[in-house]
């Protein structure tokens, strides 16, 4: 399923969601900020929304850990209207910049086709 994230600003409180659904925060992984989410500049609500997208997307907390700060500074950090929309070729986008390569299979998959399991 694509997924499209929408965020908007409403009395200064920011609403993210991806596909209608409000996006989990992923304050379990790493709390960044205790006002929730943000975008528009690098601190920790829009590193907080980086990392929420990130782990939403790839379904994936390491790599989500991993390159959050990244998509904070190339994507997020840029966002500057209270309302804006990502989809998936733009998170590709970001973070084929930061060295990410979307494989599509898993590790295990990976390595029984390498063996001719599969």
């Amino acid at each position: 399923m694509i997924k499209v994230y929408r965020g908007h600003r409403i009395n200064n409180r920011c609403n993210v969601t991806a596909n209608g659904e409000e996006i989990d925060p992923r304050t379990d992984l790493l709390n960044l900020s205790s006002s929730g989410f943000e975008w528009g500049y690098d601190g920790g609500g829009p590193g907080q929304l980086a990392l929420a997208i990130l782990a939403d997307f790839y379904n994936d907390d390491s790599m989500a850990l991993t390159h959050y700060k990244t998509f904070r500074n190339e994507v997020i950090a840029n966002l500057r209207s209270d309302e804006w929309m990502i989809d998936h070729t733009t998170i590709k986008k970001a973070m084929s910049q930061d060295g990410v390569i979307n494989v599509p299979m898993t590790l295990d998959e990976l390595i029984k086709k390498l063996r001719g399991n599969a």
